[in-house]
């Protein structure tokens, strides 16, 4: 019988990092591990405090499937006794890579995906002063592209000068819902010259009703304001990406799912993640096939990662290892 396991893992980051609604210091995972004797299938989810998650709640989430696990829980049944989020997340992982490890496998194989490829992943720049924010960008410039947290007041400075420091480098932006719904069109309009691609959340998710009727010349995505395939309905007209996240959808099965959902909307991609270790970011690489944003750089982030962890050349990342997950 399948045997649950489920630990607090604590990865310090480099340097603390912050963004509009805080800052910290390390990333406080979650991981779930489900044993049949002979194989092992992991899986790491990030509680978020924003949906009102911590680690200890996700861990009881998760603790309480110890025994339709050991009765043999599947995917299909996960989806629907526990709700989208990091503990689903984490166990939906965990029986995809226990599947693949079974069946000598892959998980793409199993998922009828194609063969994933390497990815180009966004670089994300801490919420700063200008000054500090340019300094950082210099150091990176050779990176093709960088993801700026902002927050509101400033963020104009904050964008003028990381431009200047990397000529060379794309932008997008992401205000983690800092903006209120007025800054909007005069931010976009401003930000667009800069060459930046994207603004990402600009506005709480409870007020972009506005984003329908608001001119901006910066193609916005929903990150806060979508979760599942569930929440596009409401997205029409308000936004023209929307950031795929495993610990929002609740694993990688409504991942894949959402993706092709909004496709077919018309809406295109974006694929990110939280500050966690390879361990998190391995099933969102498939996810991140063909999307037009990767945002994918949590292990960057980190002072280290898991030794079997996701190769970094740069910031281009291939797909994960067996030893690693899928």
């Amino acid at each position: 019988m399948p045997q649950l396991k489920v630990a607090h893992q604590s990865w310090p980051l480099a340097t603390a990092f912050t963004i509009s609604r805080g800052s910290r210091t390390s990333a406080e995972v979650v991981v779930a591990e489900i044993s049949d004797g002979d194989h092992v299938g992991r899986a790491e989810c990030m509680p978020y405090a924003r949906y009102d998650e911590t680690v200890e709640g996700v861990i009881a989430d998760i603790e309480r499937f110890a025994g339709p696990v050991s009765d043999g829980l599947d995917r299909a049944a996960l989806q629907e006794a526990l709700p989208a989020g990091a503990a689903r997340n984490a166990l939906d992982c965990a029986l995809w890579d226990l599947e693949a490890k079974r069946k000598s496998k892959p998980v793409w194989q199993l998922a009828g995906l194609g063969a994933p490829g390497p990815l180009v992943t966004a670089y994300t720049l801490s919420l700063d002063t200008p000054e500090n924010m340019a300094k950082a960008a210099a150091e990176n410039a050779h990176r093709p592209l960088m993801k700026l947290k902002l927050t509101g007041d400033g963020d104009i400075a904050r964008v003028s000068a990381v431009r200047e420091a990397a000529p060379d480098t794309r932008i997008i932006v992401d205000a983690n819902e800092g903006w209120s719904p007025e800054m909007v069109e005069p931010f976009s309009a401003e930000l667009a010259p800069l060459g930046v691609e994207m603004i990402e959340q600009p506005i709480p998710a409870g007020q972009d009703a506005v984003l329908a009727d608001c001119a901006h010349p910066v193609p916005v995505c929903a990150d806060e304001s979508c979760h599942t395939s569930a929440d596009l309905e409401a997205l029409d007209g308000r936004y023209e990406f929307v950031n795929i996240k495993l610990d929002k959808t609740g694993g990688l099965t409504e991942a894949l799912i959402l993706r092709d959902a909004a496709r077919a909307r018309g809406m295109k991609i974006m694929v990110g993640c939280m500050i966690a270790t390879s361990l998190a970011m391995a099933p969102a690489v498939l996810v991140a096939q063909g999307a037009e944003v990767v945002d994918l750089d949590g292990p960057l982030l980190l002072a280290k990662d898991h030794p079997d962890g996701l190769a970094y050349e740069g910031s281009t990342l291939s797909p994960p290892e067996p030893a690693l997950w899928g």
